[in-house]
Formats: C-alpha cells, structure tokens, sequence
C-alpha cells in the first residue's frame, strides 16, 4: 500500500495559553479527497498551516508525503500545492505572469513556466483572461487562478482551505469537476470548508474537529448513519413546553431528538415512523427529509455560535 501522504502522532499546536490544536493523530492516506470539517475556532486553518510547512508544531510529530515538517520544509513545499482562504494574487499582474512567477519558484525556466501556466489557465476556463489584470478579475475567476497557481509545480497533495467559499453556484460546480479530474490524475486532496454539501459530494473520508480535537472520522455516509440515521423531522414546538416534557414524549419513539430555537429535530431510520410519531404529537407544520453530514456536524458540535 502506498504511504499516507500525511501522518500525525499527538500533534499540537499553542498560541500562548490557549491550545489550538490538542495532540491529534490523524493519517491520510494516498489517491483520496480527504475532508477536515469544524465550526470557528476548531483547529482547522491551524492543523493545515502545520500540514503546509507554514507553522511548527509544539509537540507531537508531523510527516507529510513521508518526509518530518520540523527537519524537511524546502523539500515538502516542493512537493505541496496550497489554496489559502485569501486570493493573495498580485493584483497588478495578469493571471497568466501571476502563475510564470510562481513557476520560477520551483526551479521552472521562463518557457516551461509559460506552457504550464496557459495548461492551468485552461484547465480552469481561465484563457481568455490569460492578459487580464489580477485586480480586473471577478472574485470567482480570483479564486480559480489561485488553484491554478497551486497546481503549478504538479503537486502530489493538494491543501484546499474553504476553496468555494463566496463563489457563485456555477464557478462551485467547476471547482468540484476540476478537484474531481485531479483525483483522477492520482493527485491526493486536503480539503477544509463550511459547506456540507461540498463536504458529501467531494470527500472519500472525513473528520469532524472540535476545540482542538478529532470528534469522529468516517466517511460522509458511515457518519451519517452512526449518528443520525437515515431520516430528519423537523416541526415547530408548541411554546411554554420545557426539554422535560419533550424526553418523557419521545422516549422510544426516536433515534435522537435535539430542540433548538423552537423547532424540534427527530432523527431516525424509518420515515414512516418519524411521520406517525410527528402525528400523534399533534406537531404542525412539519417536514421529513433525509438525514445528511449538516445534521451530523450540528449533533457533534452543537447548534451555539462560537466566536
């Protein structure tokens, strides 16, 4: 089997006295689009910059595509392709001279830097703004040229921090047949995002971080279907009824409910069930749907804002 393409063994990371990430092991194997999900303040952003060569970890020990993070930086980053949640373009350049100058970091002479550049450009539907100011593209084609930019070096794992986040919903369906073509090119995928949906549709695998630390990891259907089963119903409940009286009515009716901001959430695996128990509580309106990862992440972090 080939090796993980990352391998973590207590790793952590501090920012004075607060624990960002708390002694996590994780490993990734090769070949797959592998998901980090979690609210604000998970460990997210700072478990990819350790992963990226861009911060050190504390304590605990850190390979990526075999190599040690703390020992072999210069030699990962060969290697790695990274999409930060900025669009750090520069902004007076063109999209094609913004991907030439990334090349001639990695060694590339200007004209293979130009043939892979206008290869990316294509890729990415980015032609015919090849000449266009950086600052004159529209936030979706920004966006786009940094994952081209990140492909410049043909990277063995690619790091994708929120890469959709504020796209429109065409430029997103492009993003996810382009992240789809390069798993089929062998390319291994490090994917963080606060969409749920993208979450299901693109990775093979996934875990769920909280407060620092690894909560469940599985793929989107295995979690689904160990934490809320195959159905959700949701209805409005009747004011002035406390959580009590809720626990003595649904006690061997449900899998799990959950009440939050005057709507009760039942999850099970019978949709029938779910319908005739909504009834007889005399629940209006109401509404039954499949269970999906966003239920998921709402049971395994709670529905609270965190700042």
């Amino acid at each position: 089997m080939a090796e993980p393409v990352v391998r973590a063994q207590a790793l952590t990371k501090r920012y004075g006295g607060y624990t960002a990430v708390d002694a996590i092991d994780l490993e990734i194997p090769a070949g797959v689009c592998f998901g980090i999900l979690g609210p604000n303040g998970a460990g997210k952003t700072t478990t990819i910059r350790m992963i990226s060569c861009r911060f050190p970890p504390d304590e605990g020990t850190l390979h990526v595509l075999g190599r040690d993070v703390t020992a072999e930086p210069s030699e990962i980053k060969a290697r790695l392709g990274l999409v930060p949640q900025e669009d750090n373009l520069d902004e007076s350049l063109t999209a094609l001279q913004n991907l030439e100058i990334y090349g001639r970091y990695f060694g590339m002479d200007g004209a293979a830097a130009r043939r892979r550049a206008e290869e990316l450009l294509d890729f990415m539907e980015l032609s015919a703004k090849r000449d266009a100011p950086a600052r004159e593209l529209s936030g979706g084609m920004k966006r786009r040229t940094v994952i081209a930019r990140a492909l410049i070096n043909q990277p063995e794992l690619v790091v994708l921090d929120e890469p959709t986040t504020g796209l429109d919903p065409q430029a997103r369906v492009l993003l996810w047949d382009r992240i789809r073509e390069l798993k089929a090119q062998g390319v291994s995928l490090l994917l963080t995002t606060h969409y749920m949906d993208e979450a299901e549709r693109l990775c093979d695998e996934l875990i769920i971080m909280h407060e620092g630390r690894v909560l469940d990891r599985g793929t989107p259907a295995e979690l689904v279907e160990r934490h809320a089963g195959r159905w959700v119903a949701e209805a409005a409940a009747p004011a002035g009824t406390p959580a009590e009286a809720w626990e003595e009515r649904l006690a061997g009716r449900v899998r799990l409910w959950e009440l939050a901001g005057g709507r009760l959430h039942l999850y099970g695996q019978d949709n029938q069930a779910l319908l005739q128990t909504v009834k007889e509580l005399g629940l209006e309106p109401y509404a039954i749907r499949p269970a999906n990862l966003e239920d998921v992440f709402l049971i395994r972090t709670g529905r609270g804002i965190i700042e």
